[in-house]
């Protein structure tokens, strides 16, 4: 049998269609040849997941995003995915939306369930999560410093606003003197350092001299103190500290009457009696005194004694 012309360019045409389909089906991400297994996932926000996004499992690339669209009238996003691989994972296995680095765009990621023991078939909708990706995460922890710097720079805004307006031109003046004033300071003390490295230059023998005295001096003292530590001091103090013991002994019983200083400071009977003797024996010498012939009496024809009278001065003190 002759194949026709015309036959020919009906199979060509046929072929081309047929290629032209399948092309078409595998740049929208769906290979005709394929027995894939097809799950959906619902998320709020698909965050610029397009077609044909790589589905990973542990990492390893199973499969690919087929279609994304607006389910219901509740604002979700579904995202149907196609899985090549015979690996089988659980209904209740997540999918994760994620963002692999900074460059690649966002990739689904399934993390199976090994616990639950029911596996996922076709058609099934699992359930979905989003993943923060590096950016974000970096654009959580810059915020708070972001916020934090801005509150700095208004800080800073304010001190400079304050020290400006502290800052006027008496105080500029002031500022400026006060400089000049240290300049002049720092001058002086840097010519009397001059002087004073001139008068050590001029005395540096004498200097030389009176440190020789002081090692000396020092030498002396220590020779002093060795003197002192061979002397018999401990003996001494000890000497001393029992003189003192027996002195303190001396003052208790003083204090508490004991012995004869003691009855004098603590017995008043006794300072009484001492006191009206004393009184009596100035009375006694003040009459003597005053009459002597009364005690004294020499007469060669037989005069008579004068009675007794009491010293006008005890009369007036008796008085008083």
């Amino acid at each position: 049998m002759k194949v026709t012309k015309e036959i020919k360019s009906a199979v060509l045409v046929i072929a081309s269609i047929l290629l032209f389909i399948w092309g078409y089906s595998f740049l929208k991400g769906t290979d005709l040849l394929s027995n894939d297994k097809i799950f959906y996932v619902q998320f709020d926000n698909v965050e610029g997941l397009v077609n044909s996004a790589p589905v990973t499992i542990s990492g390893l690339n199973v499969g690919k995003v087929k279609n994304i669209k607006f389910v219901g009238n509740n604002g979700k996003i579904q995202v149907e995915f196609l899985v090549n691989s015979d690996f089988s994972f659980s209904k209740s296995s997540r999918v994760y939306l994620y963002e692999p680095g900074l460059i690649a765009g966002k990739q689904l990621m399934i993390v199976p369930n090994f616990k639950d023991s029911s596996v996922a078939e076709s058609g099934a909708t699992l359930v979905g999560e989003i993943k923060p990706g590096l950016v974000t995460l970096i654009a959580q922890k810059l915020t708070p410093l972001q916020e934090k710097v801005e509150k700095m720079v208004v800080s800073a805004d304010d001190l400079l606003a304050n020290v400006n307006s502290i800052l006027d031109s008496k105080t500029k003046a002031d500022l400026k003197n006060s400089i000049s004033n240290l300049d002049a300071t720092i001058a002086q003390f840097k010519e009397v350092s001059m002087n004073v490295n001139a008068i050590v230059t001029d005395n540096k023998s004498k200097l030389g001299s009176a440190l020789t005295n002081v090692d000396k001096a020092a030498s002396n003292f220590e020779k002093l103190t060795d003197s002192i530590n061979k002397s018999n001091i401990g003996n001494t103090i000890k000497k001393l500290e029992k003189t003192l013991e027996s002195v303190d002994k001396i003052m208790a019983d003083i204090q508490s009457g004991k012995g004869t200083i003691g009855k004098f400071a603590k017995d008043e009977g006794i300072y009484n009696n001492i006191a009206k003797s004393s009184k009596e024996l100035e009375l006694l010498l003040q009459d003597l005194r005053l009459n002597p012939t009364r005690y004294v009496n020499v007469s060669l024809f037989g005069k008579k004694n004068k009675p007794y009278k009491s010293p006008v001065t005890d009369s007036i003190k008796n008085k008083e």
